[in-house]
């Protein structure tokens, strides 16, 4: 039986508007906790939350700089997630 745990994790980070919001907010390039609180309107607790999903999910990477959290899109999570679904949703083709 496959293993899905990697999976469920990815798929749990994209089910929520306000993670694929802070995506959106991450194309752009690297950002801070700080700005992500304040372009998102939402406290830092729930930021936290957030953020520890879409990082165990591989998509994102966090690095510490002080006081603060400097997220990023990691580029190999998410084309692992692309490729996750696209496996996922191709049938299969029997010869």
């Amino acid at each position: 039986m496959t293993d899905f745990s990697k999976d469920v994790k990815i798929f749990k980070a994209l089910c929520d508007e306000k993670r694929l919001a802070i995506l959106e907010h991450l194309k752009g390039g690297e950002k801070c906790a700080c700005v992500l609180i304040e372009c998102m309107d939402m406290g830092q607790s729930a930021l936290s939350y957030h953020m520890k999903i879409l990082c165990e999910s591989g998509i994102v990477t966090g690095r510490q700089e002080g006081k603060w959290t400097h997220y990023s899109l990691n580029q190999k999570g998410s084309e692992y997630a692309a490729k996750r679904l696209l496996e996922l949703t191709t049938p299969d083709i029997q010869a």
